[in-house]
Order: structure tokens, then C-alpha cells, then sequence
């Protein structure tokens, strides 16, 4: 489960690299250092990624986005 800590413990490597949560919610973290999430969902039969935001101060903080998560398929239901 991604929890800030968990996240803040996530190093940089050479190539981006994605962790995996729950529901098809992710964070991908990036040579810089960066940490944006994500989530993988499917519409008429094809994979789709909805970027979220980047982690931080000025960006997703984990209170704000797994509880919230549950919504993100309701909203992608209502593209579809």
C-alpha cells in the first residue's frame, strides 16, 4: 500500500520505475526524483492511463489521493 512514508522512502534509479497500490493506482518515480500518480483503467475494451499529479507540497498528497481513489472510476465511467 502507498503510504507517505512509503513514498518518501521511493529512491531514484537510472530509468523511471512504477510502484503498484490498489485499483489500478500507481506512482511512477522518475530520475529527478519526481513522484507522479497514476491510474490504469479500461475503456471500451483498451487500456487507458489517467495521470493524476505530482506528489509533494504543491501537488497530490496521499490523504488526498487513495481515499479518493474509489471516485476516479466513477469519473472515468461517466467519459465512457
Amino acid at each position: 500500500m502507498l503510504t507517505d512514508a512509503a513514498i518518501k522512502a521511493l529512491k531514484p534509479k537510472d530509468k523511471l520505475y512504477k510502484v503498484t497500490d490498489r485499483d489500478g493506482m500507481y506512482v511512477v518515480v522518475n530520475p529527478s526524483g519526481a513522484v507522479v500518480f497514476g491510474y490504469d483503467y479500461r475503456m471500451h475494451g483498451r487500456p487507458e492511463t489517467l495521470t493524476l499529479g505530482r506528489y509533494g507540497p504543491a501537488g497530490w498528497r496521499i490523504g488526498f489521493s487513495c481515499p479518493n481513489v474509489g471516485s476516479v472510476p466513477v469519473l472515468v465511467a461517466g467519459l465512457q
